[in-house]
């Protein structure tokens, strides 16, 4: 995800704003009741376990729409690891502001951080190693870039962001075409020259079609044991290899030692558990 100001008012501002919406559709009755007119206020962000921290600037953009004047003081840097207890990050402004966007602002960190966490621990397993970590669409519908952008500050790369962003050729497209070697064969005809075209395949008859198609990556679907090994032989040189399918920090380490070219994770997305931070210790300043 870019993080500049084009990219903030054209994307980021339209979600955002939309939450905050869902969170007060007219007004923040607590925050008015005990604040009712605009008075600043101090708070800390703090980490309640440990972990990677990714988001901050998506945390900070939540006040800002709230309160132009709110100003928000970093103590880490996206994609630092952070110890249980760690202050993140100092948030002063309008108190009525800080108390309505808190919500939000820590939803969206506690899932990016978690999504940051999570793949860190899968990319450290892959150290030493010419393995990628891939995500996928596997996303929550509407937040896919934030969720995407937390992979990368977690260590891993985005697969194909769209169904407009690159050829994927999976089994009902196979189906659909009547043949792996159609698939192949009408996509190479109808994408652009440019494209690479990426096949699912889930037997060796299949991936031997999609080889003599001229398939540039092939997605080697749950495959295990022998025909994983003959696949991954049988490719070498010929096409780039993708392992998908119940990847684990158990078997990370495994697929990756086959040589294979990339390893997908759904999990990245659809799985990790959200990292606990918390915005404490509020309170009125001159």
């Amino acid at each position: 995800m870019n993080t500049s100001k084009v990219t903030q008012k054209l994307h980021w501002d339209e979600i955002l704003l939309a939450a905050l919406r869902e969170d007060i559709p007219w007004e923040d009755v607590s925050a008015n009741a005990v604040v009712p007119a605009a008075f600043r206020g101090h708070a800390d962000l703090i980490a309640k376990a440990d972990g990677v921290i990714a988001g901050l600037p998506v945390f900070a953009r939540v006040f800002q729409l709230l309160d132009e004047g709110a100003e928000i003081i970093f103590h880490v840097k996206e994609g630092t690891r952070v110890q249980k207890g760690a202050l993140i990050a100092e948030v002063t402004g309008d108190m009525r502001a800080i108390l309505s966007g808190e919500r939000t602002a820590l939803n969206f960190l506690q899932r990016m951080s978690g999504i940051a966490t999570y793949t860190r621990a899968m990319t450290d397993l892959l150290e030493g190693t010419r393995t990628v970590l891939l995500d996928t669409r596997k996303t929550t519908p509407l937040l896919r870039s934030f969720e995407k952008y937390a992979v990368t500050v977690g260590g891993g790369k985005n697969h194909r962001f769209n169904l407009s962003d690159g050829v994927l050729l999976k089994d009902n497209h196979i189906g659909a075409a009547g043949g792996v070697a159609n698939a192949v064969a009408r996509a190479r005809e109808y994408a652009p020259f440019v494209r690479m075209i990426e096949i699912e395949v889930e037997t060796l008859a299949q991936l031997d079609e999609a080889l003599e198609a001229g398939a540039d990556i092939i997605m080697l679907d749950n495959m295990k044991g022998d025909d994983l090994l003959e696949a991954v032989r049988r490719a070498k040189g010929r096409a780039k290899t993708e392992v998908s399918g119940n990847v684990t920090r158990e078997n990370i380490a495994y697929y990756a030692a086959l040589g294979v070219d990339y390893i997908s994770s759904g999990a990245l997305t659809h799985s990790a558990p959200i990292l606990d931070v918390s915005l404490k210790h509020l309170h009125a300043i001159e």
